[in-house]
C-alpha cells in the first residue's frame, strides 16, 4: 500500500473510548507516506473523560503529524476550494455526527471538512462508533451508505450481549479502506463481526 503524496484529512468526533484504536491508524497513514491534516470536533478539543484528557489526546495527535490542527469551521472551509484533500477520514464517527452529516448539518470543523471534500468529488471514509447504529441512527447510517463518494470502514457489533444496538468500525482496516476509496471502491465486506473479548 502506497499513499505517498496523498493529502488526507483525519477528523475525530466524540467517541472518546475509541481514540486508542484510531490514533495508531493515523500514524500508519503517515508511515505510508500520506500528508495527514487532523480535524477535531469541539467535543474532542474540550472534553475530558475517564478515557483521557483532551490535552493529552491533542498532544498525541501533534506527535503523529506535523500538520496544524483544524479546530474551527473557518479553518476547515478552505479545504474545499483552496487546499483540496484527496480523501477525508472521520474516525471515530459518533451517532450524533452521523445524524448531522446524513442530514447536511455542518456545525463543526470535522463535518465542514467532509462537506468540502464531497464538494470536490473526493472520497469521505467513515469509521462509525455508536451505541445506536441498530437503533434510531440506523436510518442515518444507511442514508450515508447510499450516498456518492462516501465509504465505510467495515463495522460490526462490539458488545451484542450488553449493547445490542451498538456497532463500531474495525479501525485496523482504516488504511485499506482509504486505499480502496481513493480508487472509488468500497472495501468488502462492510458488515463484519467485531466483538470485544
Amino acid at each position: 500500500m502506497n499513499l505517498k503524496g496523498k493529502h488526507i484529512g483525519f477528523g475525530l468526533t466524540g467517541s472518546h473510548c475509541t481514540y486508542s484504536e484510531v490514533l495508531p491508524q493515523m500514524k500508519k497513514l503517515v508511515e505510508l507516506g500520506a500528508k495527514v491534516t487532523p480535524f477535531a470536533s469541539y467535543t474532542v478539543e474540550k472534553t475530558n473523560t475517564k478515557f483521557g484528557d483532551s490535552e493529552d489526546w491533542l498532544r498525541q495527535i501533534a506527535e503523529i503529524t506535523p500538520e496544524p490542527l483544524v479546530n474551527s469551521i473557518v479553518k476547515a472551509e478552505p479545504f474545499g476550494p483552496t487546499t483540496p484533500l484527496d480523501c477525508m477520514v472521520i474516525a471515530p464517527l459518533t451517532g450524533n455526527s452521523a445524524s448531522k452529516f446524513a442530514n447536511a448539518l455542518t456545525d463543526n470543523p470535522v463535518l465542514m471538512g467532509a462537506k468540502a471534500t464531497l464538494r470536490n468529488g473526493k472520497p469521505v471514509v467513515l469509521g462509525i462508533s455508536t451505541n445506536d447504529a441498530l437503533g434510531l441512527n440506523g436510518v442515518n447510517i444507511m442514508k450515508l451508505m447510499g450516498a456518492k463518494h462516501i465509504y465505510f470502514i467495515p463495522f460490526g457489533q462490539d458488545a451484542p450481549d450488553k449493547k445490542p444496538t451498538s456497532m463500531v468500525a474495525r479501525m485496523e482496516a482504516l488504511p485499506a479502506t482509504v486505499e480502496a476509496a481513493l480508487e472509488s471502491k468500497q472495501i468488502q465486506p462492510v458488515i463484519v463481526e467485531k466483538y470485544r473479548d
